[in-house]
């Protein structure tokens, strides 16, 4: 892995995409970007709402119902009943890529299935990542922009050369283009681009065909919003925000244990959405530690989540210590307990895909 894989050009990190003003925006609006706190409709602490957590609706018991054919699901990397990939983010502070690869390796006895890396919109998309497992599954998280540079076409070459980088990669490619973008700290979010959640729509579809024309047809395509809007508003609501059955490939979730947060909490809103004709995938998840073993147990809980949500394909946790301006290491071996709830869950029938 290079620098480029961990960092947006002119060296801001990857979480750096929020920008001084947007994190300060944030802090100020009582939230922290994508670790947004719950409405406030419930319990505060600290000016940081909590989510109540209300019992968790049941699942549903037979996903893809409406799906036309469940045998596509997923695209390019497919969607495999009973089964579902479990990969990360990986960027451990004092280790290259490589040598975090191997250090998970020995803690877990296996490889991650899915390996997430972050691109800036005018960076070179990947053809490879150095020091990917041989069956991983690589996740390009590909920064958005603006929705009129792309909607007026100005960046149409741009849009293409990355097609072509992706069609070369040697295996098929999870494409997450600008997530979270139902949150208010990223320029291609709905509340950075006039509150318009259907340019948002006509942006995501623009992309696909420009690479569907260049004959990317290795790339599956993830759409990936925050487990929760940054307001109540009509235009702001996750399904404004969907570009269409025919245009995504996979959905995806970003959701944190900040504030105790359950799974249930987290995910359940998008899953009952979705679940009946799309596969699923947690695409950024982690824990803070709130002390004793409480980050054990929330691992445990996301566990037994997963099993009990036939939907969900893909759990890609956020295992990084070298996150800038804010104070959580997202690891997930911050303690010895939770080292061990992380290898349980890793070794379960349903992670072993």
């Amino acid at each position: 892995m290079t620098a480029g894989h961990h960092r947006n050009r002119g060296g801001i990190s990857r979480r750096g995409v929020l920008g001084l003003a947007g994190l300060g925006a944030a802090v100020a609006g009582g939230g922290f970007g994508i670790w947004k706190a719950a409405a406030p409709s419930g319990p505060s602490s600290g000016g940081i709402h909590v989510a109540a957590t209300p019992s968790a609706p049941a699942p549903t018991p037979t996903p893809f119902a409406a799906a036309e054919d469940p045998e596509t699901l997923g695209g390019s990397v497919p969607f495999v009943a009973g089964k579902a990939m479990l990969g990360s983010y990986l960027a451990l502070d004092g280790m290259t890529y490589p040598e975090a690869v191997k250090y998970r390796r020995k803690q877990l006895g296996r490889d991650q299935a899915i390996t997430q890396e972050f691109y800036a919109w005018t960076d070179r998309l990947p053809t490879s990542i150095e020091g990917m497992p041989k069956k991983s599954v690589p996740m390009v998280s590909w920064r958005g922009t603006k929705y009129d540079r792309i909607l007026n076409g100005s960046d149409d070459d741009l849009i293409a050369a990355a097609a072509r980088r992706l069609k070369q990669f040697d295996r098929p490619v999870l494409l997450r283009w600008a997530w979270e973008m139902n949150g208010r700290w990223f320029e291609w979010g709905g509340a950075q681009n006039g509150k318009n959640s259907a340019g948002y729509v006509k942006a995501f579809r623009h992309l696909r065909k420009i690479f569907d024309k260049q004959g990317a047809d290795q790339v599956s395509w993830v759409w990936s919003p925050n487990w929760n809007s940054s307001t109540k508003e009509s235009w702001d609501t996750i399904d404004a925000y969907y570009p269409g059955d025919r245009y995504v490939d996979w959905v995806g979730v970003s959701g944190y244990n900040l504030n105790n947060e359950s799974p249930d909490v987290l995910f359940d809103p998008i899953y009952h959405l979705y679940s009946d004709r799309k596969p699923l995938m947690l695409t950024e998840v982690g824990s803070k530690d709130h002390g004793g073993t409480s980050k054990a147990d929330w691992i445990t809980k996301l566990s037994g989540y997963v099993a009990e949500r036939p939907a969900i394909g893909g759990v890609v946790w956020f295992d990084t210590d070298t996150h800038p301006s804010y104070p959580e290491h997202w690891r997930f071996d911050t303690n010895d307990g939770s080292t061990a709830a992380y290898r349980a869950m890793a070794r379960t029938a349903r992670f072993s895909g």
